[in-house]
């Protein structure tokens, strides 16, 4: 089941999705492709630098925001911006002065809204406390730190560069910038479902997760995506991976412990204390669209989808040829399919509004009817909740098996007219 966090930087083929106002998106997402290496889950459109290599003295940096910077300015016209999100690959590896010429392109194309949300991925072992300082005089106000776990076992198993020790000292950086009013808000990332993971080594990471004072945690289940080191383990059996009641256990854990301590469960895979929800994050979640900056990234500015191609060389050639694709003016815009709204809206905490979508399909009450007697026994088990016209997954059994749901409403969905 695809994630649309995902979706703005792995690049998926073309389809509907919610429309945008016809004066463009108010959201932007720059992909930074460049790493030290790559990650053995991550499936990605990265460039690897080498583990040695001095990103500073790199000569591939320059050149790619060079293209970066073109993009934007050939991109359409819009209005301000009131979310960014710069993601990757490392955005860390870029200077402070890099990140900030990349806002001052947005800015100068689109211009940004007074309290615009400005995220930037950190990686542990990528920055310090000065550059740190230094990526926020440069505009940035939010960050999102990619831990992934505090097990140094796990993360050799991971592929990843840092240590236990670097995730903690840069916890202890952000939470002091945000005490000091520098940083709004930031967001730690884990990872749940990895391969030897039981309910006593999770609790732990959850309890290390609650006392590092993240206003935001992204907890994402482990997907084992073609062409990974990953993919290639478990064609092996070299991958121990939960069996599907443990990770549904897994997430039920998380869920419960997170709502504990204060931390409301806005989407699947997001938890925030108050005022700390992502207002990135929830463009995608609500099927609005963004624009989408960069080697590999999708952008969905008028109702459907543009995917990047995936490779530096794909990617200038794209440039050069002007960027085919993409439209510069607002096209028809029909909305998305209903299954689309549907995936999406389910996600999150809030449902949907059944009875709007299926209006906006031209969905007969009769086929609506359908879908409702094939999830019926989800309903039947306490795992969805249809309150008069709105649907939605329970907060965490429902949510943590909600991929059967969704398979469900593809299935549904694509059966067509016959199957509905």
């Amino acid at each position: 089941m695809p994630d649309l966090l995902r979706i703005a930087r792995t690049g998926l083929p073309p389809v509907n999705v919610a429309s945008a106002p016809a004066a463009g998106p108010r959201s932007a997402y720059l992909h930074i492709p460049f790493c030290h290496r790559r990650c053995f889950y991550c499936d990605f459109p990265v460039v690897p630098l080498g583990d040695r290599a001095d990103a500073e003295r790199s000569a591939s940096i320059p050149a790619y925001l060079g293209q970066l910077t073109a993009e934007i300015a050939a991109a359409p016209p819009g209005p301000p911006l009131s979310t960014v999100y710069l993601g990757g690959g490392t955005p860390s590896l870029l200077s402070p002065a890099q990140v900030g010429g990349l806002l001052e392109a947005l800015r100068v194309r689109y211009g940004l809204a007074p309290a615009a949300e400005i995220s930037l991925e950190l990686d542990p072992a990528s920055f310090d406390r000065q550059r740190l300082a230094g990526y926020l005089a440069a505009g940035v106000n939010r960050v999102s730190l990619g831990g992934q776990s505090f097990d140094d076992r796990v993360l050799a198993d991971l592929g990843r560069r840092h240590r236990s020790a670097d995730l903690e000292e840069a916890i202890g950086w952000l939470g002091a910038a945000q005490r000091g009013g520098a940083l709004r808000s930031w967001s730690l990332d884990l990872i749940q479902g990895l391969p030897g993971q039981d309910l006593a080594a999770w609790q732990e990471q959850l309890e290390r997760a609650i006392a590092s004072a993240a206003p935001h945690l992204s907890i994402y289940d482990l997907i084992v995506e073609p062409g990974t080191v990953f993919e290639r383990r478990q064609r092996r059996g070299d991958l121990a991976l939960p069996e599907e009641d443990l990770a549904a256990d897994l997430m039920e854990r998380t869920a419960e412990r997170l709502a504990a301590a204060g931390y409301g469960h806005y989407e699947i895979s997001n938890y925030a204390l108050a005022g700390h929800a992502s207002r990135h994050n929830r463009v995608y979640w609500s099927g609005a669209g963004w624009w989408g900056f960069g080697m590999g990234a999708t952008s969905a500015p008028w109702g459907s989808r543009l995917a990047r191609p995936r490779t530096r060389e794909g990617w200038g050639a794209w440039l050069a040829a002007g960027q085919p694709g993409l439209e510069r003016l607002p096209p028809a815009r029909p909305g998305p399919p209903l299954d689309e709204r549907l995936l999406v809206g389910l996600r999150r905490r809030e449902g949907v509004n059944l009875s709007d979508l299926a209006a906006a399909a031209g969905l007969a009450p009769e086929q609506l009817a359908t879908l409702a007697g094939r999830l019926a026994p989800w309903r039947d088990q306490g795992l969805l909740r249809i309150e008069g016209p709105r649907w939605r997954l329970t907060d965490p059994q429902g949510l943590a098996l909600s991929n059967a749901v969704l398979r469900e409403i593809l299935a549904w969905w694509q059966e067509g007219p016959a199957g509905r």
